[in-house]
């Protein structure tokens, strides 16, 4: 089966709605999805931005949250905008990293997301990813642990390092065998054509 990288920010507003899409919709494309959480923030920095870009500019950060309001009612999800926005995503991007070893790693990032863009709750709160990771049936102690390994946070370095090199300048991204890269929830559908067509 082709493979599609699936690049995800714990604080990134449309990577919620991809997340919960991109199971089902690669199952019937026939692809697999790997999920790669990164972090933006040295991306945002590396083209002089030190916040989301919503925030800078806000208009455009208005219309993402209606935007974002209206594709979460569509899909039937909970939506609550988190305060402060963005937030830090970094003990949460090296938890799921721990789980995608280990086989929870997918539902662990579909329920961070839920916590932080569903219920408006602070995700850099270790209690917040501990009560995830108990509502998973996973020991928190062990999992956060591992979170703070120095394996795992040089795997989140070089995650981040790839994303760069491949191009990718915000999330969700998604970057097919062949390098071709598409970017947003809006360019899932294509995305997943792309990477089935080149079989």
């Amino acid at each position: 089966m082709p493979t599609l990288s699936f690049f995800l920010e714990f604080a990134s507003t449309y990577s919620y709605p991809a997340a919960m899409r991109v199971a089902p919709l690669a199952a019937a494309a026939g692809v697999t999805v790997q999920w790669r959480p990164f972090l933006l923030g040295p991306i945002f920095r590396a083209q002089g931005w030190q916040t989301s870009p919503f925030n800078l500019y806000p208009a455009k950060g208005r219309y993402m949250w209606r935007d974002l309001e209206r594709l979460a009612a569509g899909l039937g999800l909970p939506f609550r905008a988190p305060d402060p926005f963005p937030q830090a995503s970094l003990t949460a991007a090296r938890t799921a990293l721990v789980g995608l070893d280990e086989g929870w790693g997918e539902d662990f990032c579909r329920a961070v997301y839920v916590a932080e863009f569903g219920e408006g709750r602070p995700i850099d709160d270790p209690q917040v990813i501990a009560d995830i990771l108990r509502g998973l049936g996973v020991e928190p102690t062990a999992a956060l642990a591992r979170a703070q390994s120095d394996e795992i946070k040089a795997r989140l370095r070089a995650e981040t390092d790839e994303a760069q090199r491949l191009g990718v300048f915000g999330a969700p991204s998604f970057v097919t065998d062949d390098g071709e890269l598409f970017w947003g929830n809006d360019r899932l559908e294509a995305a997943l054509a792309w990477a089935a067509r080149k079989q």
